[in-house]
């Protein structure tokens, strides 16, 4: 296992379209392998293929200690109620933002045997699936956020804030 480079949002390959893993070969298990010890040691909850550099639908979630999931090809089958709340990334250090997100989805994946199953996450780990899937499309959190926060947490604002704030004066 290899610790990765996290590129941050900067790099136009965060805002690229993955492809989808066509076999699992070697190279795919040590890029999850690498993922994950990447995640970890940049105190993660998440991680996606294009955050090292990797154009490939491949994300790794661990919401709870000692209990990565390793996603090959996830989609979202289903999802239900809401909730809101600040939510940061990797890619985007030192910065948060206000998103809303589903409160449970399930999503449908490959394992690294090739094997499909579906998981079902709530609250964080629906965040964390919805959030590390959105990589997978080219989106990062700060297009969904309702508002962005600074350091001390105040509202900062931000392009789509300054659009509500125009239609609430018309």
């Amino acid at each position: 296992m290899a610790k990765r480079k996290i590129l941050t949002d900067s790099d136009p390959a965060l805002r690229q379209v993955c492809k989808p893993v066509e076999k699992i070969t070697p190279r795919i298990e040590t890029l999850l392998d690498d993922m994950i010890e990447t995640m970890r040691a940049a105190n993660g909850v998440g991680l996606a293929g294009p955050q090292v550099g990797v154009l490939r639908r491949v994300v790794v979630v661990e919401t709870e200690p000692g209990n990565p999931i390793e996603l090959i090809n996830p989609v979202i089958v289903d999802y239900a109620g809401e909730q809101e709340g600040a939510e940061g990334c990797l890619s985007l250090p030192g910065r948060s933002g206000i998103v809303k997100r589903p409160m449970k989805v399930k999503v449908r994946a490959l394992n690294r045997k090739g094997e499909e199953f579906t998981v079902e996450g709530t609250e964080l780990l629906a965040r964390a699936f919805c959030h590390e899937l959105d990589h997978l499309d080219g989106t990062l959190y700060t297009d969904r956020a309702e508002y962005m926060l600074d350091e001390d947490n105040f509202e900062v604002e931000t392009p789509r804030t300054r659009l509500r704030k125009h239609a609430r004066r018309k």
